[in-house]
């Protein structure tokens, strides 16, 4: 897994209930919230979505029974950038069940997955 903050943008991992408001910006952050249950992958998928968006600041909040992944307006989470992380191949279609939400819009191919803000402020 990619050391947190290793790219331009800053990674800030909480593990007991910091909360996405500090930093992503509260009701602007978006991303996934992954079920707990599978630590590997969601791992992977916030080390992937740290690497896939270098210059915005990713929140990482590990409650346990769930991970919050946040970044400001607009998340980017690639097929290339999860198998890496992983070490294997993965269909992001497959990643659907580990969902437990998400926040913002979503725009997905077999090749990424975006999650965006459709306001604007």
């Amino acid at each position: 897994m990619t050391a947190p903050g290793t790219g331009t943008g800053a990674s800030t991992r909480a593990d007991t209930g910091a909360g996405v408001g500090t930093g992503a910006g509260t009701g602007r952050a978006v991303g996934p919230v992954m079920r707990g249950t599978d630590g590997e992958l969601a791992d992977a998928v916030a080390a992937a979505i740290e690497r896939d968006n270098p210059d915005a600041q990713v929140v990482v909040d590990d409650q346990g029974g769930y991970v919050r992944i946040a970044v400001p307006r607009r998340c980017v989470l690639t097929r290339g950038s999860l198998e890496e992380e992983l070490g294997r191949e993965f269909r992001l279609s497959a990643l659907e069940p580990a969902l437990a939400s998400f926040a913002g819009r979503l725009r997905q191919t077999e090749e990424q997955w975006v999650w965006y803000l459709e306001r604007r402020d």
